[in-house]
């Protein structure tokens, strides 16, 4: 009896196991089954999936199209890349200082008192200028010589012409005349040296046409045209040619000092090219060449002064900026992939240029770049020998994608 409940025991125990496992299979089965059909259905599907067409739809680049006529209008240029030697560069670090020979100290020739000031510092001054005008004692006397000289010239001339008179009509003898032609040259000559005096000490000759009557001040001139840079000139005091009244300084032209490392010293010579940048201006390339190497080298850096002749348009560098020099160096290694310094932009953060097949649509690519020489930099990757770029126009190209991007938005 015993062994019986048992036996009937056991086989509960496996109806309920089995009803178990087959509701559990049952249930699994029927979900995967609804995932499958929402999946068919047009559902919402993972998240791998939605990113992956994401990602698809960011691959599209943009690009600009544009016409042969409007890019010959708009000074867009296509070129094929070439392989080119590059130079190497020697960096060096320098100060902006103005050019020595462009700077002049504006002083009187001849003392006197300051009536009026023309100019004031920072004014832009031609050549020939009046800055100041003086009222000078000395000057009145060299205006009463200058009088005197002519009334002279006057009264010689009279003589001689009627000493020839008498002489024609056989009254005067002959000797008369050759006398008061020698009196005439003499008073001509001082009233010549009367008259350069007076334009040594700053009028000009239109002036002495208007003295009779006038009272004369002195005018102090610009000997060139720039900016004034010092001023000293103030109304009422004294002048004389040992005070400066003003600094006028020609910024067309800069000078930068750089310091050259003993090193480099054989790879430098005068006439190179160089690049100059400064701060203030990052993206800007100033160029100049080399106008003086030193002689001496200095003890403490070993380093020897250079100096840079740079080219200022707009007046952009200032005087005790610090800038960055780099030297061109002659090119004599393999030739690499170039392309000219314009042709490359930066668009988020990356570098870029325009590459076009047909001539017409410009796609543009990014870049990894190299050393820069000469005006030109290396393309490590990114472009290929013999492929089209535009190689002048790159930064119109890309205000026209920037506005294409915006249109779309």
């Amino acid at each position: 009896m015993k062994r019986k409940g048992t036996v009937i025991g056991i086989i509960i125990a496996l109806l309920l196991g089995g009803a178990f496992v087959y509701r559990f299979t049952h249930l699994t089965t029927g979900k995967g089954e609804e995932h499958a059909e929402k999946t068919e259905a047009g559902e919402p599907k993972g998240k791998d999936e939605g990113k992956e067409e994401k990602q698809g739809a960011q691959e599209k680049t943009a690009t600009v199209k544009m016409d042969p006529e409007v890019q010959k209008r708009s000074g867009v240029v296509v070129d094929v890349v070439r392989k080119k030697s590059l130079g190497g560069v020697i960096a060096a670090t320098g100060k902006v200082e103005v050019n020595a020979d462009r700077i002049a100290h504006v002083t009187p020739r001849i003392s006197g008192k300051i009536v009026a000031v023309g100019a004031s510092l920072g004014d832009n001054v031609g050549a020939g200028q009046v800055l100041a005008r003086l009222d000078s004692v000395e000057l009145g006397e060299a205006l009463s010589r200058y009088h005197q000289a002519k009334t002279r010239l006057a009264l010689a001339k009279n003589n001689m012409d009627r000493v020839k008179t008498l002489v024609e009509k056989k009254i005067a003898a002959r000797k008369d005349i050759l006398q008061a032609e020698t009196d005439y040259q003499t008073a001509l000559t001082e009233l010549h040296t009367d008259e350069e005096r007076l334009l040594l000490y700053g009028l000009a000759r239109r002036d002495l046409a208007a003295l009779e009557g006038k009272r004369i001040l002195l005018p102090v001139r610009s000997p060139i045209g720039g900016i004034v840079t010092e001023k000293h000139a103030i109304v009422g005091e004294l002048a004389d040619p040992s005070k400066s009244l003003y600094t006028v300084a020609d910024l067309s032209t800069v000078w930068v000092m750089v310091d050259i490392n003993e090193k480099d010293l054989a790879k430098v010579s005068k006439g190179q090219a160089a690049v100059v940048t400064v701060g203030a201006f990052p993206e800007t390339k100033f160029k100049g060449r080399v106008a003086l190497i030193a002689d001496l080298v200095d003890e403490a850096t070993r380093t020897v002064k250079a100096r840079v002749e740079v080219q200022n348009p707009g007046r952009r560098l200032k005087p005790e900026m610090f800038a960055t020099v780099e030297l061109t160096l002659p090119a004599t290694g393999p030739g690499v992939v170039a392309v000219p310094e314009e042709a490359v932009q930066e668009l988020e953060g990356k570098k870029i240029i325009f590459v076009t097949e047909d001539g017409k649509e410009f796609t543009p690519r990014e870049v990894q770049l190299g050393i820069a020489s000469g005006g030109l930099v290396e393309v490590t990757s990114g472009l290929k020998e013999g492929e089209r770029y535009a190689v002048k126009g790159s930064f119109l190209l890309k205000s026209e994608l920037k506005k294409g991007e915006l249109g779309e938005e």
